[in-house]
């Protein structure tokens, strides 16, 4: 309804966004990035490595901070809060489609205030691998490490994070962007 503003493609996912992009070639796209299974960020890079001249505009929620930086990282032009007035995404197309980078400042807050990982390398290495499904006889085989030893990072991954349960730990370091 915005007379500066041609919507050329409306998808309700982004599972064919890719391929609709690429044969349109948006001058923006507006992209649902906070999808399961990492669904949306794989959208965006997707986008970026084969339309680089299409600027993205991101949609996410303030949580999980992880994905903001992800976000961040790969990137987008403009990212802006799902729950923002539609005022502030038609301010974040415009400012993209002119060149600019238009970040919701709620996002920034959100991102900056998750505070610095308190997780040494080591310990990064080893929630990563149980992240990924790696048990602890494998995490300890994989990184040259005794069983003993994994499972003292993993209970310090829980203590660093309040978490009971490593799985927990490993939601809450992914959520706070440390992992």
């Amino acid at each position: 309804m915005e007379e500066d503003i041609e919507v050329i493609a409306d998808l309700k996912c982004n599972e064919r966004a890719v391929s609709v992009a690429v044969r349109l070639r948006p001058d923006v796209a507006v992209v649902s990035a906070d999808l399961p299974e990492n669904k949306g960020l794989t959208t965006v890079h997707e986008l970026r490595k084969r339309l680089p001249e299409c600027q993205i505009v991101a949609l996410t929620v303030k949580r999980p901070v992880g994905l903001l930086k992800r976000l961040l990282a790969a990137d987008v032009s403009g990212l802006i809060d799902k729950n923002a007035p539609a005022a502030r995404l038609l301010h974040a197309i415009r400012g993209v489609a002119q060149g600019g980078t238009v970040i919701d400042a709620n996002l920034v807050i959100a991102a900056l205030s998750a505070g610095r990982n308190p997780f040494t390398p080591r310990e990064l290495s080893v929630l990563q691998l149980a992240a990924e499904g790696a048990s602890g006889p494998e995490i300890a085989k994989q990184l040259s490490l005794s069983p003993g030893t994994v499972r003292n990072y993993l209970s310090n991954a829980m203590n660093k994070t309040g978490a009971r349960t490593r799985i927990d730990a490993i939601r809450i370091a992914t959520e706070s962007g440390w992992l």
